[in-house]
């Protein structure tokens, strides 16, 4: 018979699964759903198979670490299960009072850690590991798209311009009774490419995401040999379906309607890039944030995209010998770099580094440094926090016994 903590744990994971996959669904599929490429139904149904598709395969690494790699699985016990998992639904609710993408991973192994230091036995190898790329990460993410966004973007927007037509994407056509799309008479080549190219893309997010967040919900039940690896999988997999198909509506909307601030192309920039960086981190089984990845992949484009404004010859020369000198030295009457932007009008030819205008380079949106610095602090406090309350908790009711 199945005992009423066991139904606790296993509706903690599935609420945890649950708004997993109302978040994720918005951040993969936005950029589809906003440009009219995808329907939000569409988009919950490859949601809820790529993400299992990310847990089956690449995912179990990652349940493996944290159901028993960092402290050993015998510390799992049923209830000490759930009160790790307590933590991982508190991280959701502190993301939610404070706007800030806080990371589900890092606070759950943070309640693992806790557990760990309470019952004095933790492999501090792997948690010397796992921070290590959580340091690591970010920093690769920043600098990936700092990057493409001076060097690489203006090509990009010119090479893969995004534009829609008028009219639908696709039409239908039957056979018997059959319906199956065609693209319709106005939708061209291009339009047609980019498309396709938007979905796939955010199927590959959806993989990601899977693969990175399922041990969030399971690991310690499966540690606590609860329940089994697949069945785990299984149910976070069909909680985070749950949530595609219902608060993800929401996502979606906010998602796809605010890509005014961050242009569909820079969208798929950053879902690539903190997409594979997850995906590989989860091959090696380290739990890591793809909402940190994301934002920092967010940051970096922008930072990048805005120092096409100057030279570096022009930004050294600013630092030896000081700004006014630096401004006289520049051609054309240059005006200082603007740090800000990824949403100016794409041209057909590209400017040269130093030859933008930095006037069309502003936004106050996308990177602002106080704004970074808050989100930053939170990142580093949400599992601070969650390794001292599960530490306090265990050490005073050691339940893990």
């Amino acid at each position: 018979m199945i005992s009423v903590l066991l139904l606790v744990g296993l509706a903690v994971a599935v609420f945890v699964g649950f708004n997993i996959g109302g978040s994720s669904t918005g951040v993969a599929f936005g950029p589809a759903v906003g440009s009219g490429v995808l329907s939000k139904l569409g988009a919950a149904g490859l949601m809820a198979t790529f993400a299992l598709l990310g847990g089956w395969t690449v995912g179990r690494n990652v349940v493996k670490t944290m159901g028993g790699e960092i402290v050993p699985a015998t510390l799992f016990t049923l209830p000490a299960s759930v009160g790790v998992l307590f933590f991982v639904g508190l991280a959701l609710l502190v993301s939610n009072l404070f706007g800030v993408p806080a990371s589900t991973s890092m606070t759950a192994v943070g309640a693992i850690a806790g557990l760990g230091v309470a019952a004095g036995d933790i492999d501090w190898g792997v948690m010397g590991q796992i921070v290590s790329w959580w340091l690591v990460a970010p920093i690769v993410a920043f600098w990936v798209c700092a990057v493409i966004g001076r060097y690489l973007y203006p090509y990009l927007d010119v090479w893969f311009r995004i534009d829609r037509s008028d009219g639908p994407l696709f039409e239908y056509n039957r056979v018997a009774s059959i319906p199956y799309p065609v693209p319709s008479a106005t939708t061209n080549r291009r339009e047609l490419t980019s498309s396709i190219l938007v979905v796939v893309i955010g199927c590959y997010m959806a993989f990601s995401a899977g693969a990175s967040n399922v041990a969030n919900a399971v690991a310690p039940l499966v540690g606590s040999d609860a329940i089994g690896i697949n069945q785990g999988i299984l149910l976070a997999a069909g909680a985070i379906a749950v949530g595609a198909f219902t608060i993800a509506r929401r996502t979606l909307d906010t998602v796809g309607n605010d890509l005014t601030d961050l242009p569909l192309l820079a969208a798929l920039i950053v879902e690539v890039v903190s997409a594979s960086l997850i995906t590989f981190l989860s091959y090696l089984g380290i739990p890591a944030s793809l909402a940190v990845s994301a934002t920092m992949c967010i940051i970096g484009l922008g930072w990048g995209r805005a120092t096409r404004a100057v030279r570096v010859r022009d930004a050294a020369a600013t630092a030896v010998r000081g700004e006014k000198e630096a401004d006289d030295d520049r051609d054309d009457g240059e005006s200082k770099m603007s740090v800000d932007a990824l949403t100016a009008e794409p041209e057909e030819e590209v400017q040269r580094i130093g030859e933008e205008d930095p006037a069309d380079l502003q936004t106050k949106d996308l990177f602002d440094p106080s704004s970074t610095g808050r989100v930053i602090m939170l990142w580093i406090m949400t599992p601070t926090i969650s390794a001292l309350a599960s530490f306090l908790l265990f050490e005073f009711f050691p339940i893990y016994q």
